[in-house]
């Protein structure tokens, strides 16, 4: 019996490191095949991830509802992407714009002369009638612009397409970021999308800092909470944050907004001990968030939270309320 046992542990072993190395040398090869391809991953920024990277499905769900004539235009949104050695993260604006624009459509109406995927106006300089709803030049002619705006690989996509666009409605194109991230990684045959990452996070190596901070974040449970104190004798949440990963040797910002984009990102649900989670007043917009804690794992969280409750431990739920779907790790 024991003999069996030993057995049976031993080819669980060997199966597990199998499909370790087999998921391994198939991330290898999606890059390899990516670079002979003349794609320049994009760089790895918690700022301009995502909205939803931690529920995929949000982005898929999305993508499924689109129809034939859609679809061929992300196709050859990514297509003439990969011709002219864009990175991904062109292609994702490239989308956001279309969606938002025209619904991905080459539509012969829209605004006052607005015509095609990316409604150009041909009064404005765009082309003539007949160039911007020729999907092609259409889709060039954003590529071209898009590479002029000033550090566009560096801010939020939804701002990329706007400055291309430079629409008096902004913040509509930020609504599509899952679902353009979706269509990259799985039409574009992209394994990481964001940089950070498959799935916007799944391959991130564990910061080998975390434990120090999680042990200094628990040898302050006890302490009281006071708005604005970093310390020593009283924290509040982003203050006792960023002296946690002080004392690991990682400077965080002072402010727990600020403190979301110091780090790369990923989903929630895959998040591990020492990674920072983040709550918001809109659950889609980082700008409004209020509260930071530090994840223990096994569901659990350590923070300091608001006034009349010291520093503590508790259960965190990923569906609470105002609970972002992104967890960031400091140091990565």
């Amino acid at each position: 019996m024991r003999a069996g046992v030993l057995i049976g542990g031993c080819l669980a072993m060997l199966f597990a490191l199998v499909v370790s190395t087999v998921m391994v040398v198939d991330v290898v090869s999606q890059s390899e095949r990516a670079a002979a391809e003349g794609i320049t991953p994009a760089s790895c920024d918690a700022a301009i991830g995502p909205t939803q990277p931690g529920n995929m499905q949000v982005g898929a769900d999305a993508a499924r509802k689109l129809d034939p004539e859609q679809r061929r235009t992300v196709q050859q949104i990514i297509a003439i992407g990969k011709k002219r050695k864009l990175s991904p993260r062109a292609w994702q604006i490239a989308i956001q714009a279309g969606m938002t624009e025209s619904g991905l459509r080459n539509v012969d109406y829209g605004d006052r002369d607005s015509l095609g995927i990316f409604q150009m106006r041909p009064s404005m300089g765009w082309g003539t009638p007949e160039q911007v709803t020729d999907p092609e030049y259409a889709i060039n002619k954003f590529y071209n612009v898009l590479q002029g705006v000033p550090d566009w690989e560096k801010i939020r996509p939804g701002d990329a397409a706007q400055a291309v666009e430079r629409s008096a409605f902004p913040d509509r194109y930020h609504q599509w970021e899952a679902m353009a991230v979706y269509l990259v990684e799985n039409l574009g045959n992209v394994t990481d999308a964001s940089g950070c990452g498959e799935g916007s996070g799944n391959l991130l190596p564990p910061n080998p800092k975390a434990a120090k901070a999680i042990e200094f974040a628990l040898g302050e449970r006890g302490k009281p909470y006071v708005w604005g104190a970093t310390g020593p004798d009283s924290y509040d949440c982003s203050g006792l944050m960023l002296r946690a990963y002080e004392s690991a040797g990682i400077t965080l910002p002072r402010v727990s907004r600020d403190q979301y984009k110091a780090g790369a990102m990923l989903p929630i649900e895959r998040a591990k001990p020492g990674d920072l989670v983040f709550w918001a007043y809109d659950e889609s917009n980082p700008a409004t968030i209020h509260h930071v804690a530090m994840y223990l794992g096994d569901n659990k969280i350590v923070e300091a939270q608001q006034s009349g409750v010291p520093v503590h431990t508790r259960t965190i739920d990923f569906d609470e309320p105002e609970l972002l779907p992104v967890a960031v790790r400091p140091g990565v």
